[in-house]
């Protein structure tokens, strides 16, 4: 199993697509028990009336990500999805805790 926290928004898509896969190539096959563990936010598409404050605070630091980064951002769930596909995993699952942050599973 591998672990990344608050690491991948630094990067592009193209940077984060090779590091998922150096990540896929050192974790065992699924069947015995390799996954990926990504903490990161993800960022919600549709919007919540009730929940418009979390909203704006994903944006703000999506804003602060690409400030300080250039090349960095917070993703949505279909953006994870996509990279992870791209990346070569074939599940994803998605689930959301810790506030604004997500535990994201890639398995190979």
């Amino acid at each position: 199993m591998t672990k990344l926290q608050w690491l991948l928004h630094d990067w592009g898509d193209e940077e984060s697509v090779k590091i998922l896969k150096r990540c896929k190539d050192a974790i065992p096959s699924r069947e015995k028990g390799g996954k990926v563990i990504i903490i990161e936010m993800a960022i919600e598409e549709k919007k919540k009336e009730d929940d418009k404050e979390t909203m704006e605070t994903q944006l703000c630091c999506d804003m602060m990500v690409l400030g300080l980064f250039h090349t960095g951002k917070e993703r949505s769930v279909e953006e994870w999805k996509k990279l992870s596909l791209d990346a070569g995993f074939t599940h994803f699952n998605i689930n959301p805790v810790l506030g604004l942050r997500s535990l994201i599973e890639l398995y190979p």
